[in-house]
C-alpha cells in the first residue's frame, strides 16, 4: 500500500508540471499586465516578464507559480506601493528590477512582501529606492539569495530595513548585498534559519539587529561601515562563524553588541577598527574562540554582569586597549589568547607566557566613569599611571587575566 502510494504520487507529479505553461508578459505578448498574467495563470505556471517598465501598484502572488524576468524588467511602485505581496506557497520571484516604493507611517510598505507563506523564494533581484526590501511576516522554508537591496535612507524614522523578518522559521539568507538602510537585516522571533554570505554596509542604524531570535547560524557574513554596527538582543543557541566586523565608528558604535545573551558560540570572527570590537552585557555562557581583534579602539568590552563566558585562543593586536570593565567582579575565564601587549617571558619555550597577563590597563577603566580623561591619550602620565598599576595593583580586577597568554600569534 505504501508504495502503491507514493508511485500515484510521482504520476500526479509528473502530470502537475507536464500541464505547466509558460505566460508570457510583455509588448505584443500574450499579456501586457504582470497582474493580469498572474491571475490567469495556475499552480506550477511560469509567468515570464519580458523587459519594460511596469507600473501595476500591488502585484499580489496567491498561487504556487514562478514569476521570472528575462532581462531585469523594471517594476515601479512609483513611491506609493508596495510592489509585490506574496500569499502563497512555493512561489519563486526571479530577476526582476523593482524601485520606489511607497512609504508610510501606518504600514509597511516594500519592494517584495511576503505574509503567512511556505518555501517561497526571492533570487537574484535588484530592489533599488526600496523603503522595506524583502519582507517576511509569520512565514517558514522561505529563501531569499542573490539579491541586490538598496536604499538611501538618511535617518531611522523614515528609512525600513533590507531584509525584514518577523515570526518566521527555517528561512535561508544567502548573499544578498545591503546598503542604506535603516538595519541591513532585521530578525525578531525567528529560529532555525542560517544566514551566509551577506554584505551588509552603510546602514543608517545596525548591519544586523535581531531579538527573541534563537538557534539561528550566521556564517562568513560582512557587515562594514554601519551606523551602530551590529545589535543581538535577547537570544540564546547563536553560531556566528567566520564573520567580519569592520569600521563601524562612533561613539555608540560596535563591531557587536552582545546584550542578553546566552548559550552560543562566536568563533572565528573578524574584528576589524571598531570603535568597540565586541561589547557585552548581561551574557552567559558564551563560548569565544578563535576570533581576530585588530586595531579596535577597545578589543572587548565586557560588563560585570556577564557570567561564566570562555575566551580562548583568540588574537588581540593593534587595539587600543585589549579588555574594558566596569566592575571588579569577575566570572569569567580568559584562556590562552595572544595578546601583543604582553610584556612576559617564557624561559620554558613552550609558547605560553611563565606569567598572567592583566589585559584591563588602569586607564581605560578611568575612560570608562570619566570619558573626558580620553584627552590625555598618549600622555606621560597615562604611562605612568599603567606601570604603577602593573607594579602595585589596586584598581584594576585582579581576577581578570590571562594565565596562559601565548608568545606568538596563533594560527586562526
Amino acid at each position: 500500500m505504501r508504495n502503491l502510494f507514493f508511485a500515484l504520487l510521482g504520476v500526479f507529479s509528473v502530470v502537475f508540471h507536464a500541464n505547466a505553461k509558460v505566460i508570457s508578459v510583455g509588448k505584443s505578448k500574450q499579456f501586457t499586465s504582470i497582474q493580469k498574467a498572474i491571475d490567469f495563470s495556475k499552480n506550477g505556471d511560469t509567468v515570464m516578464v519580458f523587459p519594460g517598465l511596469y507600473k501595476e501598484g500591488n502585484i499580489i502572488i496567491q498561487k504556487s507559480i514562478t514569476l521570472l524576468g528575462r532581462g531585469y524588467p523594471v517594476l515601479d511602485g512609483e513611491n506609493k506601493y508596495a510592489i509585490i505581496s506574496i500569499k502563497a506557497k512555493n512561489a519563486l520571484v526571479k530577476g526582476l528590477k523593482l524601485q520606489h516604493t511607497g512609504r508610510s507611517e501606518i504600514r509597511d510598505l516594500g519592494a517584495i512582501m511576503v505574509y503567512d507563506s511556505d518555501s517561497v523564494s526571492v533570487i537574484n533581484n535588484i530592489l533599488d529606492d526600496t523603503n522595506f526590501g524583502v519582507y517576511v511576516q509569520n512565514s517558514k522554508k522561505c529563501t531569499i539569495k542573490g539579491n541586490s537591496i538598496t536604499a538611501y535612507g538618511k535617518d531611522e524614522v523614515q528609512s525600513g530595513n533590507g531584509i525584514h523578518c518577523w515570526h518566521s522559521d527555517s528561512l535561508t539568507i544567502i548573499g544578498n548585498k545591503i546598503k542604506g538602510h535603516r538595519d541591513g537585516l532585521y530578525f525578531e522571533f525567528v529560529k532555525n534559519s542560517l544566514i551566509e554570505k551577506n554584505i551588509s554596509t552603510m546602514n543608517v542604524r545596525y548591519g544586523i539587529h535581531f531579538m527573541f531570535s534563537n538557534q539561528n547560524t550566521y556564517i562568513a557574513n560582512v557587515f562594514e561601515r554601519n551606523g551602530s554596527g551590529v545589535a543581538v538582543m535577547y537570544s540564546k543557541k547563536i553560531h556566528m562563524y567566520k564573520n567580519h566586523f569592520l569600521n563601524n565608528w562612533g561613539d555608540a558604535a560596535y563591531g557587536i553588541l552582545l546584550k542578553d545573551i546566552t548559550d552560543s558560540d562566536i568563533s572565528g570572527n573578524f574584528f576589524t577598527e571598531n570603535t568597540v570590537g565586541l561589547h557585552m552585557e548581561g551574557c552567559s555562557r558564551i563560548k569565544l574562540s578563535r576570533n581576530t581583534f585588530n586595531n579596535n579602539g577597545w578589543a572587548v568590552k565586557i560588563q560585570a554582569s556577564c557570567d561564566n563566558n570562555d575566551l580562548t585562543k583568540n588574537n588581540f593586536t593593534g587595539n587600543t586597549f585589549d579588555i574594558g570593565t566596569n566592575g571588579s567582579l569577575v566570572l569569567n575565564t580568559f584562556n590562552g589568547n595572544y595578546w601583543d601587549k604582553y610584556e612576559g617571558y617564557d624561559l620554558q619555550r613552550d609558547n605560553i607566557g611563565d606569567i598572567p597577563y592583566h589585559p584591563v590597563s588602569m586607564y581605560s577603566m578611568i575612560i570608562d566613569s570619566n570619558p573626558a580623561a580620553l584627552m590625555l591619550f598618549r600622555s606621560l602620565i597615562v604611562t605612568l599611571l599603567d606601570k604603577t598599576e602593573k607594579i602595585l595593583p589596586g584598581v584594576t580586577p585582579e581576577n581578570l587575566k590571562d594565565n596562559k597568554p601565548v608568545m606568538k600569534k596563533l594560527p586562526l
